[in-house]
């Protein structure tokens, strides 16, 4: 099947920069849109960027002008560079993306596992 492998996660201090990564491997014939989402402790998981195939992005209000989403599509990997992090930045980032795998004829939404971070003050 499919599998979303994120890497990046850690522990930083407040202003500090992170940078994750989610590659998706398995039997894809396609990938679509690729996101990153966001659950702090004791709240909903969130939406905080996401990216078309064509390069186009969205980001939360929160994050806008801090954290930069990109991707590479040969890769069928998915970055999250976050900058001048805050301790609200702080929660499990979760990558996800819609892919169509090899012999199905619909796409379905798929999950990483989830990479902590840290964000000190």
């Amino acid at each position: 099947q499919v599998q979303l492998v994120e890497s990046g996660g850690g522990l930083v201090q407040a202003g500090g920069s992170l940078t994750l990564s989610c590659a998706a491997s398995g039997r894809i014939f396609s990938v679509n849109l690729m996101a990153w989402y966001r659950q702090a402790p004791g709240k909903q998981r969130r939406l905080v960027a996401h990216i078309t195939t064509d390069g186009r992005s969205v980001y939360s209000d929160s994050v806008k002008g801090r954290f930069t989403i990109s991707r590479d599509n040969a890769k069928n990997t998915v970055y999250l560079q976050m900058n001048s992090l805050k301790p609200e930045d702080t929660a499990v980032y979760y990558c996800n993306a819609i892919i169509r795998t090899d012999g199905s004829r619909d796409p379905r939404n798929y999950w990483g596992q989830g990479a902590p971070v840290t964000v000190s003050s």
